[in-house]
């Protein structure tokens, strides 16, 4: 109440004193803000870094969104990732420039389909134990930020077979720098309909949540649990129901999606729910004059096993889903 208080007074004081002037100039001088993201992958044989700059005018912001000019640089940058192991440069990656033409209309409130982007195909597999260093150059100044490779980490549960009859826990170590675990199962099955020959190939996944890491050391042992109803509730309640299809169950994929500190740090801060009257906190590891964003790395792993066979025949006795023993 004393801030709304303060506000209508400031207000009014306004009102008062400049009662016959009514232009308010809200904006500063121009100034080259550069916004960098980045999040590499061992994995990807790919990679990729979007690079804009940021902007503000009298009018609808929006609209402005819309024009590729007002958030592409007219030049090209100077985009380089460079390993640095033991203080010494092992590995360079220079970026090119490349436009992606399949960006959907509602991904974001910018131009569509095309973006500009900057790319290196990875010629080398990433190491481990490097750290890679982002460079930005433009003309007026340099932007950096850096990033640790998240390596392979094992799930060591399941071990071959999943049983959905009793509530059990999805188990796995750690990553070395890795901090934010998201973990999904995907069931997969086929399915032939009557007066059908096709036989589908078709998948149901569902989300077990996130589990973070105490540190970023790695091999701490985590895990997450999932209740054994929830499996044949989902498919129950998924798939279509008919007499006389027939399905027949397949592999589970247990699939683990490791994100680094930065990252984890970045979705926190821009998720969290704030009043009217608070500042949006702010979170950004690019270094240099009047940049923002984030360079982060991410990693994931999918380990593919069985039913049990007392799940498998739980769905074939107990549920009318068209299950029938796999031979």
């Amino acid at each position: 109440m004393k801030i709304i208080k303060s506000l209508f007074a400031t207000t009014l004081l306004l009102i008062l004193f400049n009662g016959c002037n009514t232009d308010v100039n809200i904006y500063s001088d121009y100034k080259d803000i550069t916004i960098v993201y980045g999040v590499i992958d061992k994995s990807d044989d790919t990679l990729w870094v979007k690079v804009t700059k940021a902007f503000l005018g009298s009018g609808n912001a929006l609209e402005f969104a819309q024009n590729p000019d007002s958030s592409n640089y007219p030049y090209k940058l100077d985009v380089e990732l460079t390993g640095i192991k033991n203080g010494s440069e092992i590995q360079k990656f220079v970026f090119d420039t490349i436009t992606v033409h399949n960006k959907q209309a509602g991904d974001s409130v910018f131009y569509y389909p095309n973006q500009l982007m900057y790319y290196a195909v990875r010629t080398a597999a990433l190491n481990n134990q490097a750290v890679y260093h982002l460079s930005v150059k433009k003309n007026n100044g340099t932007i950096e930020a850096e990033t640790s490779v998240i390596p392979d980490f094992p799930i060591t549960y399941p071990v071959s077979r999943i049983n959905f009859n009793y509530d059990k826990e999805i188990e796995w170590k750690s990553a070395p720098n890795g901090k934010r675990y998201e973990i999904n199962l995907s069931f997969h099955y086929r399915e032939l309909w009557p007066n059908s020959t096709d036989t589908l190939q078709k998948t149901v996944s569902w989300s077990l949540g996130v589990k973070k890491s105490v540190n970023t050391e790695g091999t701490e042992t985590m895990s997450i649990p999932y209740t054994g109803i929830q499996f044949y509730n989902i498919l129950n309640n998924t798939l279509q129901k008919d007499p006389n299809v027939k399905r027949w169950a397949g592999n589970v994929d247990v699939y683990i999606a490791c994100a680094s500190q930065d990252f984890d740090t970045y979705y926190e801060v821009n998720n969290t729910s704030g009043g009217i009257l608070e500042e949006a906190p702010q979170f950004s590891n690019i270094k240099g004059d009047n940049a923002l964003g984030l360079f982060a790395s991410r990693h994931s792993v999918t380990k593919t096993v069985k039913l049990s066979v007392a799940t498998e025949l739980t769905l074939v006795q107990d549920y009318d889903l068209g299950f029938i023993v796999s031979k």
